[in-house]
C-alpha cells in the first residue's frame, strides 16, 4: 500500500472518529500526519508551490504562487481552532522545501515566543511583534520592494498572526492595504489569521473585502460563518479544532486537513 492510501485512511477514520472526540479536547487522541512524512511523500513539490493541508483522499492542497488570482489569504474561525498552528506549518514547510533565495518569509505576530522556532530558519528574514516601531518600516519596505519587482525569481510571504493586534497601529495602515491589493501581483502574499468574531465586528468587516481566498476552522456560531462566507447553508461547527479546515471549491467547500508539526 503506498503512502498516499495511507494517508486518505487515515483521514477517513479521522473523520469518522472525530464526533466521538471529547467535546474539550476535540484533537485528543488523532493521528494526523506529520509534515516531514507530508513532505517525504509528494517532494519535490512543484516549483514555487505552497503547501496547505491534505484533501480527505490524501492528496495536498497547494498553491501557486506565481498566479496571483487567489490574493492575500485569510485564515480564520473561532479561538483555539488552530489558525496560529496552521500559519506555523506554512513557514515550516517553506524552510523544508524553499532555498532563501527561492521563498522567504517575514512573521508578525502578538506572541513572538510561539515562532521562536522559524527564528533558526535561513528562510525567516525577521520576527516582529505586532506592537513593535520596526513593524512600520519593514512593511514599507515591502512596498518600495515590491514597486521595483517586475517579475523578478524571489517570492515573500507576510505571515501576519492575528491581523487584529496589528492594524490597530494607523501608522501600519497604508502600507498593509496597498500590499492586500498589489502584493501577490508583485510576489509578496499576505497571509493572515483573524478570529470570527472579531472580524465581523465593525471595524474590522473593512478589510474584508481584501480577501478573496478564505479558508475556515471551527466556528461554533453559524451566523457568523454565514456572514464570513456569503452562503447561507453552511456550518463549520463539526470541524476539528488544531487540525481541521475548509475552503470554496467552487460552489462546494472542501475540507482538508493540517499535517501535525513535530
Amino acid at each position: 500500500m503506498v503512502k498516499t492510501n495511507r494517508f486518505s485512511l487515515t483521514l477517513e477514520s479521522l473523520a469518522r472518529l472525530a464526533p466521538r472526540a471529547d467535546e474539550n479536547h476535540p484533537a485528543a487522541g488523532l493521528a494526523v500526519p506529520s509534515l516531514n512524512e507530508v513532505l517525504a511523500e509528494f517532494a519535490p513539490l512543484p516549483q514555487a508551490a505552497l503547501l496547505l493541508g491534505l484533501a480527505t483522499d490524501g492528496l495536498p492542497i497547494l498553491l501557486n504562487l506565481l498566479d496571483a488570482l487567489p490574493g492575500p489569504i485569510m485564515i480564520t474561525g473561532d479561538e483555539g481552532c488552530g489558525k496560529t498552528n496552521f500559519l506555523r506549518t506554512i513557514a515550516s514547510s517553506v524552510n523544508q522545501t524553499n532555498s532563501l533565495n527561492e521563498v522567504s518569509y517575514l512573521v508578525v505576530s502578538n506572541n513572538t515566543s510561539e515562532w521562536m522556532d522559524a527564528t533558526h530558519s535561513g528562510n525567516c528574514e525577521v520576527l516582529l511583534s505586532a506592537h513593535e516601531s520596526d513593524v512600520v518600516n519593514h512593511l514599507h519596505a515591502m512596498v518600495e520592494w515590491a514597486h521595483s519587482n517586475r517579475g523578478g525569481g524571489q517570492i515573500y510571504l507576510l505571515l501576519i498572526d492575528h491581523l487584529e493586534s496589528l492594524i490597530t497601529e494607523s501608522e501600519v495602515q497604508q502600507d498593509l492595504r496597498w500590499l492586500l491589493l498589489r502584493g501577490p501581483s508583485r510576489r509578496i502574499w499576505p497571509i493572515i489569521t483573524i478570529n470570527s468574531s472579531i472580524a465581523v465586528s465593525d471595524l474590522y468587516r473593512p478589510w474584508l473585502d481584501a480577501f478573496r481566498t478564505r479558508l475556515f476552522g471551527s466556528i461554533e456560531n453559524d451566523r457568523l460563518t454565514q456572514f464570513l462566507t456569503g452562503s447561507s447553508h453552511v456550518s463549520f461547527a463539526s470541524l476539528i479544532a488544531g487540525f481541521q479546515f475548509a475552503m470554496r471549491e467552487g460552489n462546494d467547500w472542501l475540507p482538508f486537513w493540517i499535517p501535525a508539526l513535530e
